[in-house]
C-alpha cells in the first residue's frame, strides 16, 4: 500500500523525444505549457522503492484532474484519482478503498487545470547536467507533504522519470515506458463510486 501511495504523488508528459545533441535546459514556462496542453495519456511505468524493489503496471491520465495507476500482479492495489479524492483499493480487502483529498498531494500541482510552475515557491530546484532538465516542486502552502522532482529531455519536452520524497525522507523513482497521446478514454476509469460500486456486486 505505502509504494502505490508513493506513485499518487506525479505526473506524467510525454511529448517526442529530442536527439542528445539537441537538447538544453527547458524553462519552466516550457515545461508548464506542455502539461497544461496534455489531455489523455496511456503507458507503462517502472517503480522503484525505497527499499530497492521493483513493480510495474500502467497509467492513464486525463487532465484535469483524473489518472489511475494499475499495478501488475495477484492482488496488486490500484489507485484512482477523480472527483478531487485520490483511493487506494487493497484487493486483498473487503474494506472500501483509503481515500483522502488529492489537493493533500503533490499530484494536485500537475492535474490541475491550468500549471504554472513559476509560481512563488512552488519550485524549489530547476537543474541541467547537459542532457536533462529536472523540476523539483512542492505545495508552498503545505511543503510539509513532501516534494516531486521531474526529468525531462529536449526540447521538445518529454517526461523521463520522476522521483518523490516523502515526509518522511523515504524516495520512490517512476520511469515511463511507451506512452499514448490523445484518444479516448473512458470516464470509469477515474470514477471512484463505480469501482466501489462494481467490487460491491
Amino acid at each position: 500500500m505505502k509504494r502505490a501511495v508513493a506513485l499518487v504523488a506525479p505526473i506524467l508528459i510525454a511529448l517526442t523525444a529530442a536527439p542528445l545533441w539537441a537538447q538544453e535546459k527547458l524553462s519552466l514556462r516550457d515545461i508548464s505549457r506542455a502539461l497544461n496542453d496534455l489531455d489523455t495519456v496511456k503507458g507503462a511505468f517502472t517503480q522503484i522503492n525505497s527499499d530497492g524493489s521493483f513493480d510495474k503496471g500502467t497509467i492513464y491520465i486525463k487532465r484535469p484532474g483524473r489518472a489511475r495507476f494499475e499495478y501488475e500482479g495477484k492482488n496488486a492495489p490500484l489507485v484512482m484519482v477523480g472527483g478531487g479524492q485520490v483511493a487506494i483499493f487493497d484487493q486483498k480487502s473487503n474494506q472500501g478503498p483509503e481515500q483522502y483529498p488529492l489537493k493533500r498531494t503533490p499530484l494536485n500541482l500537475i492535474l490541475k487545470r491550468n500549471v504554472n510552475l513559476r509560481a512563488e515557491n512552488m519550485v524549489v530546484g530547476h537543474d541541467f547536467d547537459g542532457t536533462t532538465t529536472s523540476v523539483t516542486a512542492q505545495d508552498p502552502e503545505n511543503p510539509e507533504l513532501g516534494n516531486i522532482r521531474l526529468v525531462f529531455s529536449g526540447p521538445p519536452v518529454e517526461l523521463r522519470q520522476w522521483v518523490i520524497t516523502n515526509q518522511d525522507g523515504s524516495q520512490t523513482t517512476v520511469i515511463l515506458g511507451d506512452t499514448e497521446l490523445g484518444g479516448s478514454l473512458p470516464p470509469a476509469l477515474f470514477s471512484i463510486p463505480t469501482e466501489i460500486n462494481k467490487r460491491s456486486n
